[in-house]
């Protein structure tokens, strides 16, 4: 894409799919938008907005979808990379919150309520469930996290971990961190 006739924003086009559809577009679109790019600012920024785009076209009131990238110099703290959404925080201890406990499990983190989630990191207060995937390099270290909001208790489920696992393997074949 980003030939004559083509838009890069073209790839923002969600409407009127069902979830799994949405997500597998949003991987070809990302994968498509990423093959003759490495830089992780610029193909995270794409991503995120893939992400918020297709969320956003399903009935689940996302609102906030984005990444923390492990610090080069401190692995034991993220820091806000990408996102699309309100002001956050800033960094995350390696072990905190969700996104901490993504990171240090190298585990996906599915909450359903971040209330009953021990030590919730609120950035936004208004969130009540959110999805947190680590994105590992090929020796298993963690390179940072994807971490969507959600405005409503029960956001994500099975089908989002599949397909956004799927994302962050992608992003770690395709981001020089």
């Amino acid at each position: 894409m980003g030939e004559q006739g083509e838009h890069h924003a073209d790839y923002a086009h969600f409407d009127g799919l069902q979830r799994e559809e949405a997500l597998q577009l949003l991987l070809d679109s990302y994968a498509a938008l990423a093959a003759d790019q490495d830089n992780w600012v610029c193909n995270l920024a794409n991503a995120s907005s893939l992400l918020w785009h297709a969320y956003r076209s399903l009935p689940l009131d996302v609102n906030w979808a984005g990444f923390y990238i492990s610090r080069t110099e401190n692995k034991q703290e993220l820091l806000l990379g990408p996102f699309q959404g309100k002001v956050a925080c800033q960094t995350i201890r390696a072990g905190s919150g969700v996104c901490g406990a993504a990171a240090q499990t190298k585990e996906t983190q599915v909450v359903p309520d971040v209330n009953k989630f021990p030590g919730h990191i609120a950035c936004d207060g208004e969130t009540k469930s959110e999805i947190v995937v680590p994105i590992l390099s090929d020796a298993g270290e963690c390179l940072g996290v994807i971490d969507i909001d959600c405005l409503e208790y029960n956001g994500f489920g099975e089908t989002d971990k599949k397909h956004l696992e799927e994302l962050a393997n992608l992003i770690s074949r395709t981001c020089k961190f």
